[in-house]
């Protein structure tokens, strides 16, 4: 009974301090997201990444109608997640002269920037996340910049700035969302391989499941030739006994 107490006591005491850190962390989240922010599922060059945009707190606790995020020239499109509380609208600029890709190809027109408008305004003691998907240029070492327009019910804040060569962007009042593009890794992520796996796994779990039917029909019929067998061997054995008491 001591045993059993001192561990419940130590399991209340590891799942206080589990609970006192999650608290700090999600205060010092807080306190770090106080500005609109991106979070990319992945870096690596010539990927396609998952950003997620946080919103913060309104313009001086004026709730947040309309979102701008403005794509940086390397990226020629993006695709908006739907987001039940938001309406996105995509921005497109013309090219003077045809621009040429990489694979040859070349395109008129690219987005310029995603338009998100609050279908009710954003409650400054709320958050919201908005995410956009695209394919990373294929420039490791490149920063990203993602100006980003804050509109309130009263007023606004243009999450734009762009820190100088050496500057630490802790020390601008409203930098623009940024990422880091970083080296190509060997894999590609394109769906192709990824269909494959998946392919590969259901085929293995097919030919699992297949194996394990076999099995499971093999021991049905053992058991069933098993079960004959025991009742003709005592049938014989009854019959023996009757002859035996007969002839008695």
């Amino acid at each position: 009974m001591t045993q059993h107490k001192s561990a419940l006591r130590r399991a209340l005491s590891a799942t206080a301090v589990a609970s006192a850190t999650a608290a700090l962390m999600l205060a010092g989240i807080g306190a770090a997201s106080a500005h609109v922010d991106v979070s990319p599922d992945k870096t690596s060059a010539n990927s396609y990444a998952l950003l997620t945009f946080a919103i913060p707190h309104g313009c001086e606790q004026s709730s947040t109608t309309k979102v701008t995020i403005t794509l940086p020239p390397e990226l020629n499109d993006a695709q908006p997640t739907v987001n039940p509380n938001w309406t996105a609208a995509k921005v497109t600029e013309q090219f003077p002269q045809p621009k040429k890709l990489a694979d040859g190809s070349a395109i008129t027109k690219r987005t310029s920037q995603i338009v998100y408008t609050a279908k009710a305004p954003l409650s400054p003691e709320l958050r919201d996340v908005l995410v956009l998907s695209v394919k990373l240029p294929d420039v490791a070492g490149k920063t990203l910049h993602f100006p980003t327009l804050q509109t309130c019910e009263a007023g606004q804040v243009d999450w734009s700035q762009i820190p100088a060569e050496g500057q630490d962007e802790d020390s601008l009042q409203s930098p623009a969302p940024s990422l880091t593009v970083t080296a190509a890794v060997a894999a590609t992520d394109g769906h192709g391989a990824h269909a494959a796996t998946a392919s590969a796994t259901s085929t293995d779990t097919v030919q699992a499941s297949a194996a394990t039917d076999d099995g499971g029909q093999a021991r049905s019929w053992a058991g069933l030739v098993a079960g004959v067998g025991g009742l003709v061997l005592g049938g014989l054995a009854l019959l023996r006994s009757r002859k035996t008491a007969a002839a008695k």
